[in-house]
């Protein structure tokens, strides 16, 4: 949410640069991703050597490190929904509030946020979905190994692998349509839902 605030109404040195590097997951292979966040946190990486050295934390190859990979991949979609929905927020109502003696903060808790809501709502259950469906960043950061970084994709991915585990692979593909219809769904109708009580819809 900071993030697209800063992108959608910020006006400062280096915001296209910040703006490439969020949106850099949408064009780079999933695979270059898990690589680069193996290289930066990895065990022997910049700031995962530090990490491990300061609070005995490893990313890499963890259940930590899987949702790290999957956050990696969804953030820039999390963040074009933020934008979109402070894109539609009536900036003369924030003036308004601005000029009745509200706050920067007071304005933003009170007008923006709650107009903005059905973006950010949105935002965080698409991204959910999305995540569920992410395989290149993860075999590659977190490796695939079952019952502590194996994801649903790598699980169907898995049985394919095995001799007659096309059955057991198509069952886990049936899951996984159910669950991003059920995102999807779920989405749409909060959007709907939120927007009605904001007056929105």
């Amino acid at each position: 949410m900071l993030v697209g605030f800063a992108l959608a109404r910020g006006r400062f040195a280096g915001r296209f640069l910040l703006d490439a590097v969020v949106n850099l997951p949408l064009v780079l292979p999933p695979v270059v991703i898990g690589w680069l966040l193996l290289l930066l946190l990895g065990r022997h990486g910049p700031l995962g050597a530090w990490l491990y050295a300061a609070f005995g934390l490893r990313l890499a190859f963890t259940t930590a490190g899987a949702s790290l990979a999957c956050g990696a991949m969804i953030f820039p979609q999390m963040v074009r929904a933020c934008r979109q929905g402070l894109d539609a927020v009536d900036r003369g109502l924030e003036q308004a509030a601005r000029t009745l003696g509200a706050g920067p903060l007071d304005c933003f808790f009170s007008i923006t946020l709650p107009l903005a809501a059905p973006g950010v709502l949105v935002a965080a259950i698409a991204g959910y979905v999305a995540a569920l469906g992410e395989f290149g960043a993860v075999i590659t950061f977190a490796a695939n190994i079952p019952g502590e970084t194996q994801t649903l994709p790598l699980a169907i991915f898995s049985a394919l692998q095995m001799p007659g585990g096309e059955t057991l692979a198509a069952r886990l593909a049936m899951v996984s349509v159910a669950l991003a219809l059920a995102g999807l769904g779920l989405s749409e109708w909060a959007e709907r839902r939120l927007g009605r009580r904001l007056g929105l819809r």
